[in-house]
């Protein structure tokens, strides 16, 4: 390899293969994450084109476990625009697909006081859609505080460096 081409290699950047398209912000703030998975989703055609113009949200989702089966459900992925009259319903359930014993998993941990399953990330990886959940006990009222309260004096800690490196 020449020295030109080990120039190029260190040039590119080693970005993220993930396509993000939705975020859930909230829920790492609502709750304390303790396990999380990748789950691939079953999902109609309409809803990956809406997916792919990078329209949803996952708010109000959460993930439901019937039957030996888990259930993405409540999140809203609006309608394609240009779909005709098969396109999807924005909030229906959807199929998630996870191995058993992960399954068997959360099943049993959901099922414990204050644990639920809640959705993190929804993204394309190599052209499929995946969703990223976490198994997650609720935050109460003053561990947020705590929390935030913990951030903002870090931030402030840091102007405070800055300044100070901007003085010397």
């Amino acid at each position: 390899m020449s020295n030109k081409a080990k120039g190029a290699k260190k040039n590119q950047k080693s970005a993220d293969p993930r396509q993000v398209v939705a975020n859930n912000k909230k829920a790492r703030h609502d709750y304390v994450i303790e396990d999380v998975l990748e789950a691939g989703i079953v999902l109609s055609g309409t809803e990956v084109k809406a997916l792919r113009m990078g329209r949803a949200s996952l708010l109000d989702g959460y993930v439901a476990v019937d039957h030996d089966e888990a259930w993405l459900e409540n999140v809203h992925i609006p309608e394609y625009f240009q779909g005709t009259w098969n396109n999807h319903a924005p909030r229906r359930r959807r199929k998630l697909l996870l191995h058993r014993d992960e399954i068997d998993r959360l099943g049993v941990k959901s099922r414990e006081k204050g644990h639920t399953i809640v959705p993190l990330r929804l993204y394309f990886l190599d052209g499929r859609a995946k969703v990223e959940i976490a198994l997650a006990r609720g935050k109460k009222e003053h561990d947020k505080r705590q929390a935030l309260r913990e951030k903002q004096d870090m931030r402030e800690a840091q102007r405070a460096m800055r300044r100070h490196e901007l003085l010397t």
